[in-house]
C-alpha cells in the first residue's frame, strides 16, 4: 500500500485503533476518507472472494463456509462506521458518498451471490461427511438460504437483471432517505408570542425554544418535524390553525411534489421488488419476503392483522364518539378530524383518570430513565454498567458506557445518541460500530442506541415522556440483544434474526418499565428527587390500554397498506402510491380522524431499505411473542425470576441466529405463543 494510499484513507489503514476500546477515532475521520477507503477494502474482499472461489481443493467447511466468514473484515469495519454515521450526524459531504458508493456496494454484493463458482462450492460442503456442529450447520444452511434468496440458481441472464435490479434498489432507497431527512430539516413552524404558545406546558415551550436555538436563533420557539416535538405540540396546542399546519407538515413528508417528492421512487421500488420475486419463482415481493420468516406466508401475517383489526377499530370508533362528546361539550361546531385527536385524548385521558402528561415528565428524567434500563438489565442478566468521560465521539451528544458480566469479564461498550438535531434521521434505532463474534476474535461488540427526543435548554434536564421512556426501553432491548449475543461466527450474531422475531428482545424489555417495582425505584422527580407519588403511579398505570384503539389502527393500517403494496406487481403504467394507499385503507374501513402512522411517501421503514419491506407485520408478530414471553415471568411469581432469565438470555437475547425462530422461542417458554396475552395488553380482549 503506498503512502499516498495510506493518506487518503485516513484512519481505515490502521489495522487497529489505538483508542478506549477500539472506539473509531472519529475526531481524525473525515468524509474525504470514506470513498478511497470503500474502494480499498472491497478490492480487498474481491481478492478473498476470489481465493475462495477458484480454491483447487475440494470444498470444506473451513476452506469455504469459514473462510467467507473470515473475509470483508476492512469493508465492514468501513461501512459501519460510514453508515452510522450518514443516519446518525450526516452532512453534504457524507450524502454524496452514500449516493456513490451504495450501488457499488450492490453490485459487490450481488456478485458474490451470483457467482457460479462460489456458490458451487457452498453446495459441495458435506456436513454429514464432515460431521459439523450444529453451529456450523446453521451458518452453512442459512448461507445456502441467502444465495438461493439472491437468484444463485437462475439463469445467466436472469442473474445479469437481478444484479441489475440490486443496484438501482439502492440507489432508489438512498434518494429515498436523503429526500425524506431534507424535508423533515426544512420544515419549521414558528411560534411568535404568547398567542402561539396557547396551551403548551413549560416542558414543551423549553424544548421548543432549544430547537429554535439549534435551528439559528431566528424565532424565539419553533417546532419541527422531530416526534419528540411534534406530538407534545399536537397534544397540547390549543390554536386548531396551528396543529393542523403541523399535522399537514409531519403527514406530506415526502409527497411535495418537488425535488423530494417520493410517489415516484415508490412505484419503481415496488415494480422492482415484485419482478425480483417473479425471477426467483414467487407469486409476488410478500411471498418472496415471508418464506424466509417465523410467519412463514402473507396469509399467516394477515391473519393475525384482521384479528386485531376487528377489535381495533370497534374500540376506536367508541373512541371517536367520546372525543367528539367531549369537543362538542366544549362548545366545538367541527366533527373531529386527525390532528385534533391526541388533542382532544389526552383532555379525556385527564378527565377520565386524572391523568396529564405534564405531570408525568418530572418524573421521567432521561438520566432516571437510562438507569432504570440498567438495573433492569443488571437485575435480570448480572450486568455492570460504568458511564465512560474520556472516549471518542462523532457528536458531542454522545454518551459511552463499558458493559460488564458480574464476574468483571467485558460484555461490549454501548453508545447513547439521544437528541434530535437536524443532521439526524427521524425515529430511533440500534445499530452496531462492531458485532459480536469469536471466529475472528474474540470480538466483543460496540452497540449504539439512537434516538430523537428533544434537548431541553442549556443548564435544563432533558424530561421523558412515558412513551419516550417505552422507546428508550425498547431500543435498549435491542441493544441487549447484539451486547449479550454469544456466538462464534459473525453472521448469526446479534440481531441477525428473522424479521418478525427481532422485536421480540426489544418490545419485550418494555414491560419492565410498566411494573410498579421499577417505577418505584426509578421514577423520581428531576428536582426534587422525591418519587413518583403513588397515586400518580397508579393513575398511569391504570391509563396503559387508554386510546389503543387509536394507536392499533394507525399502525395496524400502515402494517396493511406495506403488505398489500408488496402482494402487487406494481403495475405495467406505474404505481400511483397516494391513490393505491387511500384504496387499501378504504376497503379495509380505515376511520377517518385517523391516519397510519407512516404514510407511503414517508414509510422508512420499507423504502429506504429491504428489512421491514413486507415485513412491518413484525411489530405486531413479535407482540404476540413478547406478551406471551412476559407472562412467563408473572407465572414465575418474580418479574426478575432468576431461571426464567437465565432462559431468556440463553434462548433469545443470548442465541444470535443459532435456531429457527420457532425453536428458539419453544426452547425458552416450552411452547409457542398465544394471540390471547396480546389482546389483553391492548385492551382488544372481549369482556
Amino acid at each position: 500500500m503506498t503512502s499516498t494510499t495510506i493518506r487518503d484513507i485516513g484512519p481505515f489503514a490502521e489495522p487497529v485503533w489505538d483508542t478506549p476500546f477500539g472506539l473509531p477515532p472519529f475526531d481524525r475521520i473525515r468524509p474525504e476518507h470514506f470513498l478511497p477507503a470503500f474502494e480499498t477494502a472491497l478490492d480487498t474482499h474481491d481478492a478473498e472472494i476470489a481465493a475462495i472461489a477458484e480454491a483447487s481443493e475440494p470444498a470444506t467447511f473451513a476452506n469455504t463456509v469459514e473462510a467467507m466468514e473470515r473475509a470483508g473484515l476492512d469493508l465492514d469495519r468501513v461501512a459501519s462506521v460510514f453508515f452510522n454515521l450518514s443516519g446518525s450526524n450526516t452532512s453534504p459531504d457524507l450524502q454524496a458518498v452514500e449516493r456513490a458508493i451504495t450501488p457499488r456496494l450492490a453490485r459487490h454484493g450481488s456478485a458474490i451471490y451470483l457467482n457460479p463458482r462460489l456458490w458451487a462450492r457452498i453446495a459441495a460442503v458435506d456436513a454429514d461427511a464432515e460431521t459439523l456442529g450444529s453451529e456450523e450447520r446453521r451458518v452453512l444452511d442459512r448461507y445456502r438460504t441467502r444465495f438461493r434468496r439472491a437468484g444463485a440458481d437462475l439463469a445467466p441472464e436472469a442473474k445479469t437483471r437481478m444484479a441489475e435490479i440490486a443496484g438501482r434498489m439502492a440507489e432508489l432507497g438512498t434518494t429515498f432517505s436523503q429526500n425524506l431527512l431534507a424535508d423533515e430539516s426544512a420544515f419549521i413552524l414558528p411560534l411568535e408570542g404568547e398567542a402561539d404558545l396557547a396551551g403548551l406546558p413549560e416542558f414543551l415551550r423549553a424544548a421548543a425554544a432549544s430547537a429554535a436555538k439549534d435551528r439559528g436563533g431566528e424565532h424565539g420557539h419553533v417546532i419541527t418535524l422531530s416526534r419528540s416535538l411534534i406530538e407534545p405540540f399536537l397534544v397540547f396546542s390549543t390554536r386548531r390553525d396551528l396543529r393542523e399546519k403541523a399535522y399537514e407538515a409531519w403527514t406530506r413528508r415526502g409527497e411535495s411534489g418537488g425535488a423530494t417528492d417520493n410517489k415516484g421512487i415508490i412505484a419503481e421500488i415496488v415494480a422492482l421488488r415484485a419482478e425480483r420475486a417473479r425471477l426467483l419463482g414467487f407469486d409476488s415481493f410478500a411471498h418472496f419476503k415471508l418464506s424466509d420468516t417465523m410467519a412463514g406466508s402473507p396469509d399467516a401475517a394477515m391473519e393475525l392483522l384482521r384479528n386485531v383489526w376487528t377489535p381495533a377499530h370497534a374500540r376506536a370508533g367508541a373512541e371517536r364518539d367520546r372525543l367528539q362528546a367531549l369537543a362538542t361539550s366544549e362548545g366545538a361546531d367541527f366533527a373531529i378530524r386527525a390532528h385534533d385527536w391526541r388533542h382532544y385524548a389526552e383532555k379525556l385521558r385527564r378527565s377520565e383518570h386524572d391523568l396529564d402528561e405534564g405531570e408525568i415528565k418530572p418524573y421521567l428524567p432521561l438520566d432516571g430513565v437510562i438507569a432504570a434500563s440498567f438495573d433492569t438489565a443488571s437485575r435480570l442478566f448480572h450486568l455492570r454498567f460504568e458511564e465512560l468521560t474520556d472516549f471518542p465521539r462523532y457528536h458531542p451528544d454522545v454518551r459511552a458506557w463499558t458493559v460488564r458480566n458480574s464476574d468483571g469479564s467485558e460484555v461490549g461498550i454501548f453508545l447513547g445518541d439521544y437528541f434530535a438535531r437536524s443532521s439526524k434521521r427521524s425515529g430511533a434505532w440500534m445499530s452496531a460500530f462492531r458485532s459480536q463474534e469469536r471466529l475472528n476474535g474474540p470480538i466483543t461488540p460496540i452497540i449504539v442506541n439512537v434516538m430523537n427526543f428533544a434537548k431541553a435548554p442549556a443548564g435544563e434536564t432533558p424530561l421523558l415522556s412515558f412513551d419516550d421512556a417505552r422507546t428508550l426501553f425498547h431500543e435498549f432491548g435491542h441493544a441487549l440483544h447484539g451486547l449479550l449475543s454469544d456466538v462464534t461466527y459473525p453472521l448469526l450474531a446479534g440481531t441477525a434474526v428473522a424479521g418478525d422475531f427481532v422485536e421480540l428482545p426489544s418490545q419485550l424489555y418494555e414491560h419492565w418499565l410498566e411494573q410498579p417495582e421499577v417505577l418505584r425505584a426509578h421514577a423520581r422527580h428531576y428536582r426534587t428527587g422525591e418519587p413518583m407519588p403513588e397515586d400518580l403511579l397508579k393513575r398511569m398505570l391504570a391509563a396503559r390500554a387508554f386510546n389503543q384503539g387509536f394507536a392499533t389502527i394507525e399502525y395496524t393500517a400502515s402494517a396493511i397498506v406495506d403488505m398489500t403494496l408488496h402482494l402487487s406487481s406494481g403495475g405495467e403504467d406505474g404505481l400511483d402510491v397516494l391513490a393505491f394507499e387511500a384504496d387499501a385503507l378504504q376497503r379495509i374501513g380505515m376511520p377517518a380522524e385517523i391516519s397510519m402512522r407512516h404514510r407511503s411517501p414517508h414509510f422508512a421503514h420499507i423504502f429506504s431499505g429491504d428489512s421491514y419491506a413486507a415485513g412491518y407485520y413484525s411489530y405486531l408478530w413479535s407482540e404476540v411473542l413478547d406478551a406471551d414471553a412476559f407472562d412467563a415471568f408473572r407465572e414465575a411469581g418474580d418479574i426478575f425470576h432468576p431461571e426464567t432469565a437465565a432462559r431468556l438470555r440463553k434462548f433469545v437475547y443470548g442465541a444470535g441466529n443459532l435456531r429457527d425462530p420457532g425453536e428458539a422461542y419453544t426452547a425458552f417458554r416450552g411452547r409457542l405463543p398465544s394471540i390471547d396475552p396480546l389482546l389483553r395488553q391492548r385492551g382488544l380482549a372481549a369482556a
